[in-house]
């Protein structure tokens, strides 16, 4: 009976350890902008964690920024999350800039990863569009606001407020290691089983975490989130773009083709459905929709190049000013906006021009190639009689002015088998 004691209390005691470190951590991966199927993302994670009971959930993020529409509704499912959200930044070198500084503060937990970066958190940058930009009222009242609201956020959670206040107002920006000398995070953590094992013991949300040792289960993007991050990529909205050109343009050239036209339609509802979400800069719309009107306009008043010219400089600067260079979450590269801009002045100038001028080209095959030749009358012709010979054939003419045989005629029409002539 007493060999079996030690043996019993050993296994309680291993059992006892084992629940402790039960249990699930979930996680999620932030990669890249931040937007409408971003906060779908997370909204939908910090659900399915909650459901599951797991310990905490972790928001793994590297991103430069994103809408400030989105980073709001992103904040208010933090704060009534019933699991504890941890926004980890990293790996080493990632960085939460613009809206990921704001999404860091509002977190229960914020951590980085070593060598990472936090801020700035410039609202302009966050969506608001080249137009608010220009304009130093709404600039200033943008950055009270926005400079209260991250105040707030950061008050919320016992974090540095006035750094986060300056990440709005002064765009500043730290390392993960001055980040935790301001108190602006919790915590460095070099991977996330060392947050795990950091973050264990804290209290949150009323409870005290047990998250060391905590199994990770990753929750992956929904297959309509994946499409919807693919498309509102300035990139992708390029190439919607052109699509759309390339394909209402070559169905109005070359009619029938259909493929083009219903390639280009759909392209065109996707990239004005896009354009609602993404900070589409008018200008820039307005400068490219002038360099397709030079291109066709070129096409049927020849310039000597001269329109063409002008539309290749009008897409260069409107593909150039479609997006705020300002913030890199919606800077369109300038290897992009080169091929592009290549591309649509070729398509305009050898495909375009020769589907649309083909459409006004005399026809070249049947009886209508006969109008306009001129040949001798066989007989007198008349307005009931008359006979020539052309293209190898004898054919029945007449003429509303009486025209002697052997005169030159010039063919005017065809009306079945008889030919309409007139002296020449």
């Amino acid at each position: 009976m007493r060999f079996w004691v030690p043996i019993v209390m050993a296994g309680l005691l291993a059992g006892s350890r084992a629940d402790l470190k039960a249990g699930e951590a979930g996680l999620i991966k932030i990669d890249g902008a931040i937007g409408p199927a971003t906060a779908s993302y997370i909204e939908r994670a910090i659900d399915l964690a909650a459901s599951r009971k797991n310990v905490c959930l972790i928001v793994q993020l590297d991103t430069p920024g994103g809408l400030i529409a989105s980073t709001e509704q992103i904040i208010r499912k933090f704060n009534s999350a019933a699991v504890p959200v941890v926004v980890w930044v990293g790996p080493s070198g990632a960085k939460a800039g613009s809206a990921g500084c704001f999404i860091t503060l509002a977190s229960d937990i914020a951590a980085m990863a070593p060598n990472s970066t936090i801020g700035a958190a410039h609202p302009v940058s966050m969506g608001m569009g080249e137009e608010q930009k220009q304009d130093d009222v709404m600039k200033q009242k943008l950055e009270n606001f926005y400079g209260a609201y991250i105040e707030g956020v950061a008050k919320k959670h016992g974090r540095n407020a006035d750094w986060a206040k300056s990440s709005v107002q002064e765009s500043a920006a730290i390392t993960s290691e001055k980040a935790l000398e301001l108190k602006v995070i919790d915590m460095i953590a070099s991977d996330i089983p060392d947050l795990l094992k950091q973050a264990d013991g804290r209290e949150v949300k009323g409870k005290v975490l047990k998250s060391e040792g905590a199994i990770i289960a990753e929750i992956p993007m929904a297959l309509r989130e994946k499409v919807f991050q693919m498309l509102w990529h300035p990139e992708v909205m390029l190439i919607l773009m052109l699509a759309a050109i390339y394909g209402v343009i070559g169905e109005v050239s070359n009619p029938g083709a259909i493929l083009p036209g219903v390639v280009g339609a759909i392209a065109l509802i996707l990239f004005l459905y896009m354009s609602s979400v993404l900070p589409v800069n008018v200008a820039g719309l307005a400068l490219i929709a002038l360099a397709v009107v030079l291109f066709l306009v070129d096409v049927y008043a020849p310039t000597h190049g001269v329109l063409t010219f002008g539309g290749i400089v009008s897409f260069f600067l409107g593909a150039l000013m479609l997006f705020n260079r300002g913030d890199p979450a919606f800077r369109l590269s300038l290897a992009y906006i080169v091929p592009a801009t290549a591309i649509t002045a070729a398509f305009f100038i050898f495909v375009v021009s020769a589907g649309l001028r083909a459409q006004f080209l005399p026809v070249r095959v049947g009886k209508e190639t006969m109008v306009g030749k001129m040949v001798p009358a066989l007989v007198q012709i008349d307005s009931t009689s008359g006979k020539v010979f052309i293209e190898g054939e004898y054919w029945n003419a007449v003429s509303d002015a009486p025209v002697e045989a052997g005169r030159q005629v010039e063919v005017t029409g065809v009306k079945g088998l008889t030919l309409t002539v007139k002296a020449k």
